[in-house]
């Protein structure tokens, strides 16, 4: 079984969805692999800090949820990612 994820790790996990061009909750929800209250309080969290924006879209005369996400989100998940790319260490948890 592989170890639970942080906090940050489930917030970037849900920013990176976004920027993939998943925009709706349900979905968003299933790329996160998380159940719908707890991915509801990390967007509500994200959306706080300015990281991702909602807007609504008529279709057909209801209005959907959608999510993009902001410039900040997208440095926010590029400084990570980088950090990420730079600590990759071949080995570091084997006996090589």
């Amino acid at each position: 079984m592989s170890p639970r994820r942080s906090k940050l790790e489930i917030q970037l996990n849900i920013l990176s969805a976004i920027e993939d061009g998943v925009d709706k909750p349900t979905r968003i929800m299933y790329a996160a692999n998380m159940s719908w209250k707890p991915v509801q309080k990390v967007m509500s969290r994200l959306m706080a800090k300015g990281l991702i924006t909602q807007f609504t879209n008529s279709e057909r005369g209801r209005s959907k949820r959608r999510y993009v996400i902001t410039e900040k989100g997208s440095k926010v998940l590029a400084y990570f990612n980088d950090a990420k790319d730079l600590l990759q260490f071949e080995g570091i948890y084997s006996n090589e």
